[in-house]
């Protein structure tokens, strides 16, 4: 099979015996430059590709994904990278861009776009043209890389052959991140990339809620297929030649000896006689791969257990019924202080509170157990138990819990009439990072965008021909817990009367030392109970009865389902109006708030399978396994139900604008995450796009400015910090102290209450003294302003259902350190109502009780006054302890975003923003 001349140089690798660190900088050089060979560059091309003339935004349409598109390295590059930092091209270039636009955007206009974005116009023109490569020696399909960015620009005459270009250029740019997924996917993470407490935590995590086997996995491609007619047969055979085009860049690079290296590093390739396999993907890797990406980003739901939990520590602290109010008023099930997306005041009921609740199965106290996972450790497993969860938590997790924004205006308040958006999902930052881009050009096929390593036979965030569109996570709840009663053993349970056997299924990883990996020796194996109710994740006793308690997803057995929307939005004939882009994100069964802007519309849909729930069930709390209390028409041999319909989502056209950031998507539309009150980080993009649509005029650079500025402000310090102290100055401050402490806090909010470096690369922040005194005061006074009025039990619980804080640098919160993503979750709704009670002032969904100070004033001003000294008195060190990637005391590296390695190579610290990974800039001036 024709090779793939590779853009960077090939290698003949012999395989260090020890990992790079260990090795002195003069044996790495001599290893290097036996492992070089000359570099051969792609044929150059004859094209005088032009912009194309399906192309109708006027070259209005910017993009970026950081760090760079190139995701593959040989030994020789990652050995390279380790020792002296050097990175592939394309590696990284797209950081600086990226990091600029946090100093770089108050002096931002629509000409200097681009100098922190990348022109995402369809084709590349001729004197731009770096590389153009005919995939597997192909004549149907061209792979054309630009020589700025080296985003491959797959050109196709035959439907089969652009999708076989799709799948090369998808293992060109990502095939290692790739095969980590698919292994991730299925369980066997340890077994193929080693045995470090980060793979046993991803492997756990993912497979204990998508615990399928091979069959499943067929199963759901059998079923999408099967329910979808033609686009059913079109998407199977899409799949197919994808997978085509990955293998036949897996033999190329395997007999070209150019593979990542990572297979080298991981023992499954020997860099001397180049023995060893890089298996063939096969397209069951492409649902592993999605039950993943779904779990990530699209699943909402869940948690009705610890919400059952709380509930029951506040109905003993205060007795059911006030209990209950509590409880309710800390949930916000539907604030009305809440920012929604869908503002015009329509209302989409959906997992609303019922009057009498039907089928509750609350747990006894004190009986609740997690289901274990995890059996039979041995060697370096049997150590493992606890680090693994929390080395998870600092790689995906941060992709799981930090998703995406999107300011979309209508052209009625625009400087040129056409609608402008500025949108895009924040997926986290990894190396390599688990988007890629490319363009897509074939019969039926014409898009532009960022797809998921591994899924990218179509597009999946990004640009049509006149179009765009984009995400963000909505978290609506299509999960229920059920509780199924126990018969005859702790493995059989009652459906329908009749005493039923749990489905067993099972994992066994071994792993042993490899050059990336040094952990030792271990094994263990995964244990998963399966009922039609879905998989067992915790048993407890409900009114004496031994129970299960099993969650039940839609979209569970359906993650293939999505793959027709998908094709839809690449489909140009096809989308061509918001209603036919709504219709087309129909079809997408993961939990998302979907934005699209042509020259003359936006619209906005939420997406997801919201199950039918049977009357009077509560979605917030376990029920009965009974058919009285199923989903409606539910049928447990395809977990398919009634639904929803389109109409009842939230969903709009040419509302005046559009924002999103994981807030409330409408009015009495319950989400299951916990924190849509008063004070929300939508709020941040809120206050400003509703500034500039009042004001209009509004422009591509001014939209870009709001949303760059909102992702330096601190949520904390912008919208509670000023009523704090507003308390706290109800009287003289007397205390030197505090008196200096409130100066400082008070210059900080007057100076805009942005995390900002005093200059470009200073690697320092103005007003570091009052952000570090908010750093250390923040949880203490959320502690003394609540947990006095709760009480320790019921404070934990509701911590556990919202965590407290998430500043930038919070590693105990929900996204980890260095993940970008911030103040998503925390308790700033509750002090912000908390506050405005005890200061008097007017509060719609108030909490039920006020807590400051017992809800006087010159208490809670001497609460807040003790705290603010202790909270002074922290020096930075102790406020910033630092970590494997900062010293202690580092304020800005505390903050700063980093690259999680998924690879061999590594990247540098960029400075901290709240924004999207992937990020378009568009205004359309024209349509079809």
């Amino acid at each position: 099979m024709p090779r793939r001349t590779p853009r960077t140089a090939p290698d003949r690798q012999r395989t260090p015996r020890r990992f790079p660190k260990f090795l002195g900088a003069a044996s790495i050089c001599a290893l290097i430059a036996a492992l070089l060979s000359p570099l051969t560059q792609a044929a150059a091309a004859d094209s005088t590709t032009a912009l194309a003339a399906n192309d109708y935004c006027g070259g209005q349409c910017s993009d970026i994904l950081p760090p760079g598109q190139n995701g593959n390295a040989t030994l020789a590059q990652i050995l390279l990278n380790q020792a002296f930092g050097i990175q592939p091209d394309h590696a990284e270039d797209q950081l600086g861009p990226y990091n600029n636009l946090a100093s770089g955007a108050a002096t931002l206009t629509d000409a200097k776009i681009n100098d922190f974005f990348n022109d995402a116009s369809f084709g590349v023109a001729s004197d731009q043209v770096a590389s153009t490569t005919a995939p597997g020696g192909r004549t149907d399909v061209t792979i054309v890389r630009d020589k700025k960015t080296g985003v491959p620009h797959i050109t196709g005459t035959t439907r089969y052959g652009t999708e076989y270009g799709a799948g090369y250029a998808a293992a060109q740019d990502r095939l290692w991140l790739m095969d980590v997924f698919r292994h991730v996917g299925r369980g066997q993470l340890t077994s193929f990339a080693g045995g470090a407490p980060s793979n046993q935590g991803l492997e756990q995590e993912f497979w204990r809620n998508a615990p399928y086997t091979e069959a499943d996995l067929q199963t759901q491609i059998d079923n999408a297929i099967a329910n979808n007619g033609a686009r059913g047969q079109q998407a199977l055979a899409d799949a197919n030649a994808y997978i085509d085009g990955i293998n036949a860049y897996i033999d190329a690079s395997d007999s070209g000896r150019y593979f990542p290296g990572e297979y080298v590093l991981t023992g499954h390739k020997d860099s001397i006689t180049n023995a060893g396999t890089i298996d063939h993907f096969k397209i069951t890797d492409l649902v592993a791969l999605a039950s993943v990406i779904g779990s990530l980003f699209g699943s909402g739901g869940g948690g009705e257990v610890n919400n059952a939990l709380s509930l029951l520590a506040a109905q003993s602290k205060y007795g059911v019924t006030e209990g209950t109010k509590v409880w309710e008023s800390f949930r916000e099930r539907n604030d009305p202080e809440a920012v929604l997306t869908v503002h015009n005041g329509e209302s989409f009921p959906y997992a609303s509170k019922p009057d009498t609740a039907q089928g509750e199965a609350l747990p006894d106290t004190g009986t609740v157990t997690q289901e274990p996972l995890v059996y039979d450790r041995t060697g370096s497993a049997a150590t493992a138990t606890s680090t693994s969860a929390t080395a998870a938590a600092t790689t995906l997790t941060s992709a799981k819990r930090g998703m995406s924004n999107a300011l979309v205006v209508s052209g009625k308040y625009t400087a040129s009439g056409h609608p402008i958006a500025v949108f895009g999902p924040q997926t986290g930052y990894f190396a390599p990072q688990l988007l890629m881009l490319q363009e897509i050009q074939g019969p039926g096929l014409s898009a532009r965008g960022a797809s998921f390593a591994g899924l990218s036979m179509y597009v999946e965030l990004g640009r049509g021909q006149d179009y765009s569109w984009s995400a963000t996570t909505s978290g609506q709840d299509i999960i229920d817990t059920y509780a199924v009663e126990l018969c005859q053993d702790d493995y059989h349970y009652l459906y329908h009367g009749t005493c039923t056997a749990m489905d067993k299924v099972e994992r066994t990883n071994s792993w042993k030392p490899t050059t990336a990996d040094g952990t030792a020796a271990g094994s263990y194996r995964m244990q998963v109970y399966r009922t039609k109710y879905g998989p067992v994740e915790y048993r407890a006793t409900v009114g004496g009865k031994k129970v299960a308690y099993t969650t039940l997803r839609s979209s569970y057995m359906h993650e293939a389902d999505s793959i027709i929307g998908f094709q839809m939005l690449n489909d140009p004939d096809y989308v061509k109006s918001p209603g036919t882009f709504q219709s087309a994100v129909q079809h997408i069964n993961y939990t998302f708030n979907w934005f699209y802007a042509d020259s003359s519309h936006t619209a906005y849909y939420n997406s997801g399978d919201n199950p039918v729930r049977a009357a009077g069930v509560d979605a917030e709390f376990p029920i009965w396994a009974q058919a009285a209390y199923e989903w409606r028409n539910w049928d447990p041999t395809t977990n398919t139900a009634s639904y929803t319909p389109p109409s009842a989502h939230p969903n709009s056209i040419d509302q005046d604008y559009y924002i999103s950031w994981n807030n409330k998507q409408a009015k009495d539309y319950t989400t299951a995450p916990w924190g849509d009150g008063s004070v929300h980080r939508g709020n941040l993009l809120e206050d400003r796009v509703k500034k500039l649509v009042a004001a209009g005029g509004v422009t591509r650079s001014s939209l870009t400015k709001a949303m760059a500025d909102a992702a330096l402000a601190d949520l904390r310090a912008e919208d509670v910090l000023p009523k704090l102290l507003k308390v706290i100055n109800s009287s003289t401050v007397t205390d030197t102290t505090a008196a200096a402490a409130v100066t400082k806090l008070s210059d900080w909010v007057t100076a805009g209450a942005k995390r900002k470096e005093t200059s470009a690369g200073s690697k320092a922040y103005a007003n570091a003294d009052a952000i570090r005194i908010l750093d250390a005061w923040w949880p203490l006074l959320v502690k003394a302003e609540f947990q006095p009025g709760l009480g320790t039990d019921l404070y934990t619980a509701f911590s556990n259902n919202l965590p407290i804080d998430e500043s930038p640098s919070a590693a105990h919160g929900p996204t980890g350190a260095h993940a970008g993503s911030s103040f998503q979750y925390g308790w700033w709704s509750y002090v912000d109502k908390d506050i405005r009670a005890v200061l008097g002032e007017s509060v719609q969904g108030g909490l039920s009780q006020k807590y400051c100070g017992g809800g006087t004033l010159s208490a809670c001003r001497d609460a807040l006054i003790s705290t603010l000294k202790t909270a002074a008195g922290l020096t930075a060190a102790q406020v910033y302890p630092g970590d494997d990637q900062c010293s202690a005391g580092d304020q800005w590296c505390a903050d700063s975003i980093v690259q999680r390695t998924l690879g061999g190579i590594k990247h540098g610290k960029i400075t901290w923003q709240n924004r999207p990974t992937y990020q378009q800039v568009v205004e359309y001036t024209s349509h079809r």
